[in-house]
């Protein structure tokens, strides 16, 4: 995994298929919004996607080439997803930037709250 601080991996690819990465200082610069909504964008397209998917498969009817439809776009969607996920847990901070300080023992919850 990189470290919280380094390029973030782009939705898409480029020309030739290889990745496209944005500099951290861009944050919240048009192409890093642009990229957040093509992820919001994807996830909302796989998550349709997989719901026809499960109307399809639930069907005794399905043809062969509706079936091989299906696995071509819920491949594209995987992919995409994989992607996003892993732009995204890329940028998630280490745990040394999150780890409390010493000396300070966090929050405590009852047992309870794990069950």
């Amino acid at each position: 995994m990189t470290v919280h601080n380094e390029l973030r991996l782009l939705p898409w690819s480029g020309p030739d298929g290889k990745p496209c990465f944005l500099s951290p200082a861009a944050d919240g610069g048009y192409l890093s919004r642009l990229a957040d909504n093509t992820e919001a964008v994807q996830i909302g397209l796989s998550a349709e996607l997989l719901e026809h998917a499960l109307d399809v498969l639930a069907a005794d009817d399905a043809e062969t080439g509706e079936l091989r439809l299906l696995a071509i776009d819920l491949t594209g969607a995987l992919r995409d997803i994989l992607r996003v996920a892993e732009s995204r847990g890329h940028r998630l901070p280490t745990a040394s930037s999150s780890a409390p300080e010493p000396g300070a023992d966090g929050p405590h919850l009852p047992v309870s709250a794990f069950c």
